[in-house]
């Protein structure tokens, strides 16, 4: 391992697409820093593995669209290959139903999703509602509130009765995308292009080097890790909220922050790919999307890269997720396999590959997505982390004022972050000059 510094400007911890993002941007500005990841590679949740077939695939994070600007063009100055997400043909609502009623149900689910959008969040109508206990007051048919309930359980992985509306709303307002948020996936997978940033950092980040200990006070910052001890003047938590709340700061940081860190629960998914020989569903005129209605969180799609490369990706989110997290690797593939025989009929049978991740409980940054707000009464938790303990900053996805939860989210927290520790700098820099 490179000899590593006794003392740097700025201490990152965590090198997801957050922190890759911060360090860029300190790097552009001239300021010293030292990059921290617990896991033995970069991307946080953003993650590939090889399959049997010897197939490098998405394990973590993977969509991405036209209407997401970060993260797009840095994959598109990288070069990398854009795949897109097949969609021709009709989506499979099961139990079964006619693609006519299927299309009439998922209508009926996004319409309620725009009218709980078209509610403020501060009004006080909504005061102490869980999304769940909202959706019970409206008049919708019985078919498009549990397709809401799976698209929402399956989006923001756990059961709606822990989420306050207020804060769904306040979250999906800012998933402003009008094309599909499946629209593309990278040939080269996610990984390639978080891999892609670290390595023009070089050896500023550090893997294989989980935090155990911020000390922090008016002179600045000491981070104790398994490998020693690195002196800063600042410190980014590029974590997501519940993981930075396990963190042991010395001194404890202010009870309102702590609060603040405290009220956020990672959700629960396990993403599956499975492999065929050819894509049958296509020759069938379907597209591949399959919303289970009786299992609500179970969504798949097509994941092929081509013809030759043909699969399937199923979702699953909250709540199912922590019942199936306890199944061995046999039944987990024997459920997924049983459900999609249900929907597609026997050719679905015919795996080639199954390759599954499960994300519940994961060490390094909860289980799901993103975090969210399970305590209806903290309303301010948001703009309390942001503003942090100096020399104490936060960033994450979860915090950023577009596609929080995302990828493209993570690169513009980072790189708010970053900025403001820089203005910081330039100001002590300029306070200096000026005295003397």
């Amino acid at each position: 391992m490179t000899n590593e510094p006794k003392r740097t400007d700025v201490v990152i911890v965590g090198a997801g697409f957050t922190g890759l993002s911060a360090a860029i941007e300190l790097k552009k500005a001239g300021i010293g820093f030292a990059l921290l990841e617990a896991r033995d590679r970069v991307g946080g949740r953003v993650e590939a593995v090889r399959n049997s077939l010897g197939e490098r695939i998405d394990s973590g994070g993977q969509f991405l669209c036209e209407d997401m600007p970060e993260v797009m063009a840095l994959a598109r100055a990288r070069g990398k290959a854009f795949v897109e997400t097949y969609v021709e043909g009709d989506f499979i609502a099961y139990p079964s139903m006619s693609a006519k009623d299927a299309k009439r149900t998922y209508h009926g689910a996004m319409a309620i999703r725009e009218r709980m959008n078209g509610i403020e969040p501060d009004d006080p109508s909504i005061a102490g509602m869980t999304v769940a206990a909202w959706l019970e007051g409206q008049h919708d048919s019985t078919d498009a509130k549990t397709a809401f309930r799976s698209m929402i359980e399956g989006l923001w992985c756990l059961a709606m009765d822990k989420v306050p509306l207020w804060h769904l709303i306040d979250n999906d307002r800012r998933i402003t995308n009008e094309v599909p948020e499946l629209q593309y996936s990278l040939r080269e997978t996610m990984q390639s292009l978080a891999e892609d940033l670290s390595g023009g950092l070089g050896d500023r980040v550090r893997v294989n080097e989980p935090v155990t200990r911020i000390e922090h006070g008016p002179q600045g910052v000491r981070i104790a890790t398994g490998n020693g001890v690195i002196e800063a003047q600042q410190v980014l938590v590029a974590l997501p909220p519940a993981t930075a709340a396990k963190l042991d700061f010395t001194p404890l940081l202010p009870p309102r922050l702590g609060e603040a860190l405290g009220v956020w629960e990672s959700g629960a998914v396990i993403k599956i790919l499975v492999r065929y020989a050819r894509p049958f569903w296509r020759e069938r005129d379907l597209s591949g999307m399959v919303m289970w209605r009786d299992l609500p969180g179970l969504f798949a799609c097509d994941a092929s890269r081509d013809a030759e490369q043909a699969a399937l990706v199923v979702f699953v989110g909250g709540p199912l997720a922590l019942r199936w997290h306890d199944l061995g690797e046999a039944e987990l593939r024997a459920a997924v396999i049983a459900r999609l025989e249900a929907a597609f009929g026997p050719d679905a049978g015919d795996v080639i590959d199954f390759s599954s991740r499960d994300w519940a409980y994961d060490r390094w940054s909860g289980g799901a997505y993103s975090d969210l707000i399970v305590d209806v009464t903290v309303r301010d938790a948001e703009r309390t982390i942001l503003a942090g303990a100096p020399p104490v900053h936060f960033a994450s996805s979860e915090l950023s004022p577009s596609f929080p939860g995302y990828v493209e989210g993570a690169i513009v927290a980072g790189r708010i972050a970053a900025q403001k520790i820089i203005d910081e700098f330039q100001s002590a820099i300029a306070t200096r000059a000026s005295g003397s």
